[in-house]
């Protein structure tokens, strides 16, 4: 029997029991078939350069990341953790023949602000633009000016056109461009335009203080007031230039004497007020003034600033000094009495007094009356010698020192002429003239228990110590002049000044003005208060003047200081002192008056020691003989003065 043959798994594809063999895939046990690739150089070659591409790419890729990273990580110091600011920019200067026709290629740092005490600013400078050309660039100079003439219609086309047509190279076409002037031509496309980074000083409190900075010229350097005292700090310090000036108080000095002036018809005002404690001065008002923005078509009268550059004979204001000088010098006491029954003839020359008491006069009375015959007495036990020496000592003989270019030099006479004469008038006000400053410091010096200190316009630094001064006078004679300055107030021409709770003292001034020619001119005043408060604890001097004023029916037709200057004075008293911080002392008033009560009929005082003021017996009345005619050459000249000015002389001019 035959048997069948086993299943050819070839033809089945699969053995019994086996799993199924995929296709293709080579038989159980056979060999695999090797293929033989084949690489030529080529191909070799080919591989290594793409390793090395590979190789470049990731090591220029960490170098830039490298380089990333530093960069953001300067960035983060100089903005974020160290920031810095950018250094001035220095100014390229160019040795051209003209410079307005060449831009420069620099520009300077920008001009520091002006700011008042509480940091109001005064003065800034605004970014501006300046417009210049270059004719060799443009295609028509003609049509070029026509059309700046279109966007900026402020622009003098012929004048353009004239420059454009005689330029080489560069010209300025305008100085001061707004930035949306600046646009307008700009988007103009004019080939050959181009534009420089400039400036513009203002001024936001127009009027106010505007003597007192001054102004800059077109290329914003100082010319007068603050700008020019401080240019170089202003061009090359940026931080803010802080002045003593107080903006409240000066807008409120400036409107009383605007009133007065406006009401009496003067001439012209001044008004200051300084801090008898520090010299700073808080305000300083000269009218006429002008908007300081318009400096530079200004007219000389109105840029005057009659607060130091103006000299005036300071009038009755000065017997403060006088009273100083001899009580300080042992020569007087308040309790001595002087002759003021008759007047003192020198020639034709007469001293007299206004309203006169035709009698004895105590030296408190001698303030309170404002008596010239009593002032040229006291002034001649005093002599002329300590006379000249009180005014060296309290700086009225030099220039004021204040950071004001305009600052005058006062007017007194020679040593040759100072004479009897000279000592007489000079005691009541008359024979020099000096600035309203002059007066003011002089007074503030008096107040403050005898520290003559340099007037300031820059206000003390927080923290900073106490300015220092001069002794000039003894504390205890600055005791008695406050109690007769708070005297002429309570009882004598400077009522009219008083403020309750501030207790207001001072003195009146009244001076004929001098005419051009020599001589007073009859009834062309100066009219002055100079006054101090509150005076048991003097903080501030306030001056008021009028120049020229004209009496009305409100004063009975007199012009005289206690009648136009004492009112406007106490109105700037009660006005500004709550905003300096002081509120009237009502509550302990009659004590505070009964410390500053002098007597005005002291009588006479015991017979003590002498040398200390007040302190030595008293002295009888002084009488001073009349000088004969031809005495001094200072004689001479005050007899060429009187023979054009009032027929009682020089002592009617200062009583008041």
């Amino acid at each position: 029997m035959s048997q069948a043959p086993p299943p050819d798994d070839t033809a089945t594809g699969n053995a019994a029991g086996s799993p199924a063999r995929r296709s293709g895939a080579p038989r159980r046990g056979a060999t695999p078939r090797v293929e033989t690739v084949r690489l030529t150089g080529a191909d070799l070659a080919q591989r290594a350069g793409i390793e090395r591409m590979r190789t470049r790419l990731l090591l220029t890729l960490a170098g830039f990341a490298v380089l990333f990273a530093a960069v953001v990580g300067k960035l983060a110091d100089a903005t974020i953790l160290q920031p810095m600011q950018p250094p001035p920019a220095k100014v390229v200067e160019h040795p051209v023949a003209d410079p307005g026709d060449q831009p420069a290629t620099g520009l300077a740092a920008q001009r520091a602000m002006i700011v008042d005490r509480n940091g109001e600013i005064l003065a800034v400078s605004l970014p501006m633009a300046g417009l210049y050309a270059n004719p060799k660039e443009m295609i028509d100079t003609a049509q070029a000016a026509h059309q700046l003439k279109l966007a900026v219609p402020r622009l003098d086309e012929d004048r353009m056109r004239e420059k454009l047509a005689s330029a080489k190279s560069f010209v300025y076409l305008a100085r001061r461009l707004s930035p949306e002037e600046e646009l307008a031509i700009n988007a103009l496309g004019i080939p050959g335009v181009s534009f420089q980074p400039a400036e513009r000083r203002r001024y936001p409190q127009g009027r106010v203080a505007a003597q007192v900075l001054g102004g800059v010229d077109v290329d914003e350097h100082g010319v007068a007031g603050v700008e020019r005292s401080f240019d170089q700090r202003l061009r090359e310090n940026p931080a803010p230039l802080r002045l003593s000036l107080d903006v409240r108080v000066q807008a409120v000095v400036r409107d009383e004497l605007l009133k007065a002036m406006t009401e009496f018809q003067a001439i012209g005002a001044c008004g200051i007020v300084m801090d008898v404690r520090t010299g700073e001065v808080i305000s300083m008002v000269s009218l006429p003034d002008y908007d300081a923005n318009d400096f530079g078509s200004t007219p000389p009268e109105e840029r005057f600033n009659r607060a130091v550059t103006g000299m005036y004979e300071p009038g009755s204001t000065f017997k403060l000094q006088t009273a100083a000088m001899a009580l300080d010098s042992g020569v007087a006491q308040i309790w001595n009495q002087y002759d003021a029954s008759h007047d003192i003839h020198i020639g034709r020359f007469t001293i007299s007094d206004f309203e006169g008491k035709h009698r004895l006069l105590y030296l408190p009375e001698v303030l309170a009356y404002s008596s010239n015959l009593g002032a040229a007495h006291i002034a001649m036990t005093v002599g002329a010698t300590r006379q000249r020496a009180w005014l060296e000592n309290m700086g009225m003989m030099d220039r004021i020192g204040i950071e004001l270019p305009e600052a005058g030099r006062p007017l007194t006479p020679p040593v040759s002429n100072w004479g009897e004469v000279a000592v007489m008038t000079i005691g009541f006000g008359h024979g020099i003239a000096v600035s309203p400053l002059h007066v003011v410091r002089a007074t503030a010096t008096v107040a403050n228990g005898g520290i003559l200190l340099r007037p300031t316009l820059l206000a003390a630094e927080p923290g900073a110590p106490p300015r220092e001064g001069t002794r000039v006078m003894q504390a205890a004679t600055s005791d008695i002049v406050r109690k007769l300055m708070r005297l002429v107030v309570t009882d004598g021409y400077g009522k009219p000044a008083d403020v309750p709770g501030y207790f207001v003292g001072g003195k009146t001034g009244t001076a004929e003005k001098v005419g051009a020619h020599g001589g007073y001119k009859k009834h062309t005043n100066v009219s002055a208060f100079m006054s101090v408060f509150p005076m048991n604890a003097p903080h501030y001097a306030v001056y008021f003047m009028l120049d020229e004023p004209h009496g009305n029916a409100s004063t009975g037709g007199y012009s005289t200081a206690g009648a136009v200057s004492a009112p406007g004075a106490g109105k700037v008293i009660a006005r500004i002192a709550p905003m300096l911080g002081l509120l009237p002392q009502l509550a302990n008033a009659a004590q505070i008056q009964q410390s500053l009560y002098i007597p005005l009929q002291p009588g006479h005082g015991p017979p003590v020691a002498a040398g200390r003021p007040n302190q030595v017996p008293a002295a009888p009345a002084v009488s001073v003989p009349a000088a004969p005619p031809s005495s001094t050459p200072l004689a001479r000249d005050l007899r060429h003065e009187a023979d054009g000015g009032a027929a009682d002389g020089v002592s009617r001019v200062a009583a008041r």
